[in-house]
């Protein structure tokens, strides 16, 4: 009979099997080494060795879903800048809103994440995907025509439940498309380009604004043209669909769980919660720009402020990508929350001055060091036919504690010197807490 060596990405077993079984020809097509959505690896008698040869990962299925990304990202960036003048200016919502309305958006995502993430496990990423950047769409359109605050709030849960139900397979489709070794470039490639649409989306804004001589109302419903673009693109998007429950039963098994992998992983868990506990000091970022409104500063210097914020988000997610293949994650991800700290804590402190646009430019390597990077390590801790379960989970308990910070962050936006002194510093100041513990706690 001929002979292959099949490798789990779990364990050590090595099996024979014959050119004509089902799991051959499963993973075949990947080439003469390829690693399917089960995290196997397969090499031919007479080939390379495992640790001599690369998979390209900046794959067809990356670059579609990063454009879809991009353009998505500018039509939500070009509206979000805009959202607290709108509610506290145009429609004369109390601040305390801002944060509740952004709170329940983000819970809503998080929990469609949940259940969107295990579904597309069973049922393909694609159909989720596609729903959810066309609900966004029409999140948006909504919040455009909002004439009072409930139906912003309807506008955003919409959109935050489109997010929720693209988010999680969208990331599993990537896990699946990129050798583990690359998860941490993919995920910084990906954000890059996601977050470089928020920096050409408020830019776009403020042209808007110039065209419409300032009228809010009229710049949002300019972000209708990228969202229906990106809606578009999801039809270039491909996938493999996941092989049989039989074939799964043969490869899926965790050495460290001593069991099949239904449940996921211990360290999974474990990684999961440090972060979801450090999420509860995370508010919403429509309250930085609360803010700086508050300190006195004009729409266009709020949307430039968050453009600075978006462009060092955007350099820096690759090369923190790229970082987080080599060291640690989570020493990685502590430097992410270092500039956390100096963000709030500098935004918390500062009246009026170029160190504001200083330190939210600061801020903006918050997300470049732990958004792709956390993905990225998580991803790596399971199987890989359950990560759109496990991305499910992990960005719906952190939506669940951005909630929570939302809320205590809004409650206590007016105490003490007043305009968010108060919860900026607390939160800053935890921050730079974890950023000390998180590396030390062996994850």
């Amino acid at each position: 009979m001929p002979f292959g060596i099949v490798l789990t990405s779990d364990c050590d077993g090595i099996l024979p099997f014959d050119h004509d079984s089902s799991l051959r020809r499963s993973v075949a097509s990947r080439g003469r080494r390829g690693i399917d959505q089960y995290g196997v690896t397969v090499s031919r008698m007479g080939a390379k060795p495992l640790g001599e040869q690369r998979e390209p990962w900046l794959t067809r299925t990356l670059v579609v879903l990063t454009l879809v990304s991009f353009f998505q990202d500018a039509a939500s960036d070009l509206v979000y800048p805009l959202l607290p003048v709108f509610l506290t200016g145009v429609l004369a919502a109390p601040p305390v809103l801002v944060g509740v309305i952004e709170g329940l958006a983000d819970a809503t995502a998080g929990v469609t994440k949940f259940f969107a993430g295990k579904w597309s496990d069973r049922r393909g990423r694609k159909p989720f995907i596609a729903a959810g950047y066309g609900l966004a769409a029409v999140g948006k359109v909504l919040v455009a025509a909002a004439v009072a605050w409930p139906m912003v709030l309807i506008g955003r849960v919409t959109d935050r439940f489109g997010k929720g139900m693209r988010s999680a397979p969208r990331d599993a489709l990537i896990v699946a498309s990129t050798p583990p070794e690359a998860l941490g470039r993919a995920f910084g490639f990906h954000r890059a380009g996601d977050s470089f649409g928020a920096v050409v989306g408020p830019l776009v804004g403020l042209l808007a604004l110039a065209v419409v001589h300032g009228n809010v109302r009229a710049a949002m419903w300019w972000a209708i043209v990228p969202a229906a673009i990106s809606t578009s693109l999801v039809a270039l998007v491909r996938e493999r669909r996941p092989a049989t429950a039989q074939t799964t039963n043969r490869v899926a098994v965790s050495s460290e769980s001593g069991r099949s992998d239904g449940a996921l992983p211990r360290p999974f868990w474990l990684a999961t919660t440090a972060v979801v506990v450090i999420a509860l000091v995370n508010f919403s970022d429509a309250l930085l720009l609360l803010r700086v409104v508050q300190l006195g500063y004009s729409t266009t210097q709020v949307v430039l402020a968050y453009v600075v914020f978006n462009s060092v988000y955007t350099l820096a997610s690759y090369p923190a990508g790229a970082l987080a293949d080599r060291l640690p994650r989570p020493t990685v991800y502590a430097i992410g929350l270092v500039a956390f700290a100096a963000g709030y804590l500098g935004l918390g402190l500062l009246d009026r001055g170029i160190g504001v646009f200083v330190v939210i430019g600061v801020y903006g390597l918050f997300p470049a060091f732990t958004d792709g990077v956390g993905k990225a390590w998580v991803s790596s801790l399971v199987p890989r036919h359950r990560a759109g379960r496990a991305q499910g989970i992990f960005q719906a308990l952190n939506n669940g504690a951005v909630l929570v910070a939302g809320l205590w962050a809004g409650l206590l936006w007016s105490a003490g010197p007043g305009h968010g002194v108060v919860p900026l510093v607390v939160a800053g100041g935890a921050a730079l807490v974890a950023a000390v513990l998180l590396p030390l706690l062996g994850l």
